[in-house]
């Protein structure tokens, strides 16, 4: 694409690039509210976002692509997309923008849009018949965070509605009001972005719109879902008090259930589903899902990616992991080994499930991997150490480059992120929808060994990859523009 020069005064350019972003934020909005569709910047969301944010993501791709990617080239772009009859889409205007740039000089914007979003996207379209019922079985980290992700995705309301949470009963009569501040204030994610109405009469939460039923019980059968209004539910499980078929199978047997996915590595014959990877095992016919561990979501990505071009013959996984719910807070017993030491206190050397997990995603790593996690006293985020064997010999700039191609411009644009900061610590990773970020500063590569760093949110992130699931049960299909 053609770079733009050196502004003379950064201030005004700023100045002007800040407004452009200010008109944006309408259009962005319309085109979800109404139309939904979505707009991006190089896989990162332009909806629900602030000026600052989007012109962030801006700096992003220069950084990333080494372009001078601008407003003043991206707002034209956007102005046209809402002047078109589009329906339900997923369209990258960053990649657009460079793509349109790329072309002779007078190509006619409108009609190149045209050509690149295709005929197949039409207002009329639906992403689905009739919206998702969604039910949340369970209100902890993940439960609160997937209700976020799921009133945030609301768009016109077309595709999946949160319908009800189930809870057991709490200690005070004050209880809905406690889980009301917990969704709305996170020491690690932040405020709510949005509103929050309590009706303690009729055991609701209102949340930007969003009329959520609050329902107490001990167990899945205790539930008739229908006298709630609610039909074919997909129940996510996000207790793990079940994780076989037996266990879950419970809430297939209540009246208003469809489908259920598990927030946590499934046992038995259960599809264990790393979105991106092996999501078509989520087929029309399948009831139960698991969504696997936070763990196998970072780690499976780039390890079928490098699989792929460089054939793993062995390798090891080490997690540093932030410490979890599971743990003590200060000395106690515990049933685990070593679990039962101060979390905030201590590094605890503990085993890791992920690496045996691979197996049920990516088959030909079966028997290939060995696991171990060192438990950190953070409260989120963590890191993935790869150590590899490879069938060929590599270099850190090979690797590096076939992983920013991957991240940016493959199916797993959502599931493998990338940075070139030499300068970023766990904090910096709070909040990002990707399964994991590929760390490049830090590739080691000599031979045929190499050791790779991940980040990510164990919590945010991995609950962008549940909903995705959910999406994906439901049946919803978008139309990706530009396809991968």
């Amino acid at each position: 694409m053609n770079n733009r020069p050196q502004p003379a005064d950064f201030f005004h350019d700023w100045k002007q690039r800040e407004a452009l972003a200010e008109s944006m934020i309408p259009l962005v909005a319309k085109l979800y509210r109404e139309r939904n569709v979505s707009l991006y910047m190089y896989g990162r969301t332009m909806v629900n976002q602030s000026v600052t944010d989007l012109m962030k993501s801006h700096a992003f791709v220069r950084r990333i692509e080494k372009n001078e990617l601008s407003e003043f080239e991206t707002y034209p772009m956007i102005e046209t997309l809402e002047s078109m009859d589009l329906g339900p889409a997923h369209i990258d205007v960053g990649k657009l923008t460079v793509l349109y740039q790329e072309r002779p000089d007078g190509s006619d914007r409108t009609h190149f849009l045209q050509e690149e979003v295709g005929d197949e996207i039409g207002r009329s379209r639906k992403p689905l018949p009739v919206p998702q019922d969604v039910v949340l079985y369970g209100f902890g980290r993940i439960g609160r965070l997937v209700a976020r992700l799921l009133i945030e995705k609301t768009g016109g309301g077309d595709i999946c509605r949160l319908r009800a949470v189930v809870i057991r009963k709490g200690s005070t009569d004050h209880d809905l009001k406690k889980r009301a501040a917990l969704l709305l204030r996170d020491s690690v994610h932040g405020r709510f972005q949005g509103t929050i109405r309590v009706l303690e009469e009729e055991n609701c939460l209102v949340c930007n719109g969003n009329q959520i039923q609050f329902i107490v019980a001990n167990s899945p059968t205790e539930v008739d879902y229908q006298q709630y209004g609610i039909g074919d539910a997909i129940i996510v499980d996000n207790t793990g008090l079940w994780r076989d078929e037996a266990g879950l199978s419970q809430h297939l047997r209540c009246p208003g259930v469809a489908k259920v996915i598990l927030t946590a590595p499934g046992k038995g014959d259960i599809p264990n589903v790393v979105y991106g990877i092996n999501h078509d095992e989520i087929t029309e016919d399948c009831k139960i899902v698991s969504a696997a561990s936070c763990t196998t979501n970072a780690i499976v990505p780039i390890l079928k990616a490098i699989h792929q071009n460089y054939r793993i013959q062995q390798g090891h996984l080490e997690t540093v992991h932030s410490y979890t719910n599971d743990q003590n807070l200060i000395d106690n017993y515990h049933k685990g080994s070593r679990r039962g030491r101060g979390a905030a206190l201590n590094m605890v050397l503990t085993e890791t499930g992920a690496a045996k997990a691979v197996a049920k995603a990516v088959p030909e790593l079966a028997g290939k991997l060995t696991g171990n996690s060192i438990r950190v006293p953070t409260p989120n985020v963590s890191l993935a150490i790869l150590m590899l064997q490879l069938e060929e010999e590599v270099s850190r700039d090979e690797i590096n480059e076939f992983v920013r191609q991957k991240a940016l411009f493959s199916p797993l644009q959502q599931q493998i992120g990338y940075t070139t900061s030499d300068e970023v610590v766990s904090s910096d990773f709070i909040g990002n929808r990707d399964a994991c970020v590929f760390d490049s500063q830090n590739t080691t590569a000599s031979g045929k060994s190499c050791v790779l760093y991940c980040w990510y949110d164990n919590e945010f992130g991995y609950s962008c990859q549940v909903v995705r699931c959910i999406e994906k049960m439901a049946g919803v299909e978008w139309a990706m523009v530009p396809a991968s």
